[in-house]
């Protein structure tokens, strides 16, 4: 039998205290069982202790979805901070959510746009078009015959942001599974915090949606919906209806390979356009919250969450790439301590450390030769070389102002990959590396 939809704070509060009280008994008993094992006993212990506590903390908070939900999704992509066991099981929030029912979306409409539904719309399909962590949108269509999507909040969730988090941050504490200082992890969550809020808040995202709109007024190439603001609210946000193929439907039958490295290049150029150009991104850059056509369009779905960069972020990103790319690694250092991901107080991190990383991150970069993407091994690469952290633990730190820039280059990684790109972007790269913003 299914569980009912949590919809109150006090029910999310009591489901997540729930699961804090779970994960810490857990963790306790483990501690206490390892005083009696020798050391592999106790590492195969371990591990089968934290796929436990990552079970439970992901089915949790994929039933209450929310800002927990939308924080899950964060830490599968920001796997420095957390165990293995837990970032795969947190890959697990990146599939699409289980629909709210119909009632609780209609119910929400009508409290928020203040009309019955049948006032506002001249039909609501009850169907989702998608279901995501903070809300789920569904097709629509005006009384003048406007064909849109509505994307809804789920109740409970806004309110309920501040005390997710600190149950969540609770249950990861208590599961010893948050392996930084205090300072650290008060400065991850409070930027995950700020960028939650902004995403909970639809009149921020209709801002943010006229905002990109006049960034790309001039790539034909790039389409972004436009906003109803007569049928939207802090919670409701109703836009045309603007549809395009699903990466999973850019099959050879429909798309040759000229138009999939025509549509890589485009998205290589939008991303390094917001990056350097605009200073403003868009940070949520997963399969879902992107659509193409045959003709090498891209639609952009999405605009909760947005970062806008301080100018000197983005010059000093720019000054580690290009110290990267010129092997200058005392550089590399300096600009990693001016993006406040390296710890001022350590000393120099060995420069052979960050040849091994530069080697591998390099490779779709390193020549003027198409990297076919398809074939990148990149992504293992990178997992091969992961336990080699721990041996810096205590010299690095979350980026939080940066955080977002390795995010969105991560989800464009990915989706390159799936749309089995070969382009060479190292001149463009230079281009964007050797001017100035603006």
């Amino acid at each position: 039998m299914a569980k009912k939809p949590v919809t109150t704070r006090s029910g999310r509060f009591f489901r997540l205290a729930g699961m804090t009280a779970s994960v810490a008994g857990h963790y306790a008993g483990q501690r206490a069982r390892r005083i009696f094992r020798n050391e592999e006993d106790s590492e195969g212990a371990r591990s089968e202790s934290y796929t436990r506590m990552a079970d439970q903390i992901v089915d949790t908070l994929g039933e209450l979805k929310g800002a927990v939900m939308k924080v899950g999704q964060i830490a599968s992509q920001t796997q420095d901070f957390l165990p293995r066991e837990f970032s795969d099981a947190l890959q697990r929030l990146q599939k699409e959510a289980p629909p709210m029912p119909f009632e609780v979306i209609v119910g929400q409409i009508e409290s928020e746009l203040g009309k019955p539904v049948s006032e506002l719309f001249e039909y609501l399909q009850e169907k989702p078009y998608a279901a995501a962590s903070i809300g789920q949108v569904h097709r629509a269509r005006l009384h003048d015959g406007t064909d849109v999507i509505i994307k809804v909040q789920y109740p409970g969730v806004d309110e309920s942001c501040d005390s997710d988090l600190k149950q969540l941050r609770l249950a990861l504490k208590l599961g010893g599974l948050l392996k930084m200082p205090k300072e650290h992890v008060d400065q991850l969550f409070g930027e995950i915090r700020v960028r939650l809020k902004e995403e909970l808040d639809y009149e921020n995202e209709a801002r943010n949606l006229e905002e990109f709109q006049t960034f790309h007024a001039k790539d034909n190439w790039i389409i972004i919906p436009k906003v109803f603001e007569s049928h939207s609210s802090r919670r409701v946000l109703t836009m045309e209806l603007v549809e395009g193929d699903h990466i999973s439907e850019v099959t050879p039958e429909r798309y040759n390979q000229d138009t999939i490295n025509l549509i890589g290049r485009r998205i290589f150029t939008m991303m390094a356009d917001q990056l350097f150009r605009y200073q403003c991104i868009h940070g949520d850059p997963h399969a879902g919250n992107f659509a193409y056509r045959p003709d090498g369009t891209i639609i952009l779905y999405d605009f909760g969450c947005v970062k806008k960069l301080k100018p000197e972020i983005v010059e000093s990103y720019r000054k580690a790439l290009l110290s990267a790319l010129d092997e200058d690694y005392a550089g590399l250092d300096r600009h990693l301590i001016d993006l406040g991901a390296r710890v001022e107080s350590q000393p120099a991190v060995d420069e052979a450390y960050y040849a091994m990383w530069r080697d591998i991150l390099i490779q779709p970069f390193n020549s003027d030769t198409p990297y076919d993407f398809a074939q990148s091994e990149l992504h293992k690469d990178v997992a091969a070389k992961t336990t080699t952290v721990f041996k810096y633990l205590d010299y690095f730190k979350p980026p939080v102002e940066s955080i977002f820039i390795d995010r969105m280059i991560a989800g464009h990684y990915w989706m390159m990959k799936r749309l089995g790109v070969q382009a060479a972007f190292r001149t463009e790269l230079n281009t964007y590396l050797h001017r100035a913003a603006g």
